[in-house]
């Protein structure tokens, strides 16, 4: 009973937020609507909403784990939690999510999990990363051509309508195959890059900041949330870091997936379709698996934007390995 009291302490304010932040963006929705406010001028409405949301969220937050979408969050989330789990003796059937953990122990901080994509249409921050300048932050990158094409397949299968609007990806029914995605300047590969360029620019002026990529952690996990553990100050054990890596290896973590073993997580760890490999949050976990998608023509054009774009610092040639 104990545990159960706990359990539900940590789960239900989080929960009851994240109600009242989708029940705010309805009332605005539906006051525009009334008012006879253009499509795009809802649009920009909501994009300043959720920004606030988050910017409030991100002030409260002792650590911000920050990614563009498709790069490794849900692998590195099970990771902690799993670090978390074992040095606190929590449950394992829920994943960190902000304050939850830290409402069951104190010790844990706040770690705000953001794809940082609305704060800076509320603070108006759109060329800097100034709103974490303060903040002790997790910065997660990954290849932006695995992350283009995962995006695809996260705007094909799993995508809601409204979402596509709102973050300028190809609207809801677009057949457009994968090469022409990839290369949109919405929402493929050039949105990806200029994401990364920034972040390049601005990381230095950052409190606090641990960059991690995406590969290494696939190269070495042990290594990496060894690494991650020491940054975050987590008095986890060598044998406590590879048992959050076993827990978290990528036939676990799509097996927990299709069981709905983190059933406290609502759909965050949940498929689209069974049936359909595509629609799971946990796909591939490939290194350099955008070239299984394209012919060889397409494939120079994609690197050729990369090595064109990208910042260097993060170290995306052309010489990225397979890595199953």
């Amino acid at each position: 009973m104990r545990e159960t009291f706990r359990l539900l302490h940590a789960t239900l304010p989080e929960a009851s937020k994240v109600v009242w932040r989708k029940i705010a963006r309805k009332i605005l929705d539906l006051r525009l609507s009334l008012s006879g406010a253009s499509e795009a001028d809802r649009l920009r409405a909501e994009r300043r909403l959720r920004g606030y949301q988050h910017f409030t969220r991100l002030r409260r937050a002792d650590v911000a784990v920050v990614s563009y979408g498709k790069s490794g969050r849900t692998w590195l989330r099970v990771l902690l939690s799993r670090l978390y789990q074992q040095v606190h003796d929590l449950p394992e059937d829920t994943l960190i999510s902000f304050d939850n953990f830290h409402n069951m122990d104190a010790r844990i901080p706040r770690i705000f999990f953001t794809h940082d994509n609305y704060i800076g249409d509320y603070t108006g921050n759109t060329d800097s990363k100034v709103d974490f300048y303060d903040k002790t932050v997790l910065l997660l990158m990954r290849d932006p051509r695995d992350v283009a094409v995962s995006q695809f397949f996260q705007w094909r299968y799993r995508m809601r309508p409204g979402k596509k609007a709102l973050n300028d990806y190809l609207p809801d029914g677009d057949e457009s195959p994968i090469f022409d995605f990839v290369m949109h300047e919405g929402g493929g590969l050039p949105k990806v890059i200029a994401f990364m360029n920034l972040w390049a620019r601005e990381m230095s002026k950052v409190r606090a900041l641990e960059l991690l990529r995406y590969e290494d952690m696939r190269a070495d996990a042990q290594a990496a949330m060894t690494r991650v553990a020491r940054f975050l100050d987590i008095p986890a054990t060598e044998e406590q870091i590879r048992d959050a890596v076993e827990f978290a290896s990528y036939e676990n973590m799509k097996k927990k997936e299709a069981e709905n073993a983190f059933r406290l997580s609502g759909g965050r760890m949940a498929p689209r379709d069974q049936g359909n490999p595509d629609s799971y949050k946990v796909r591939r976990a490939k290194v350099g698996g955008y070239r299984d998608y394209f012919d060889d023509e397409q494939i120079a054009a994609i690197d050729a934007m990369v090595a064109d774009r990208l910042d260097p610092v993060y170290g995306y040639g052309p010489g990225v390995p397979n890595i199953e």
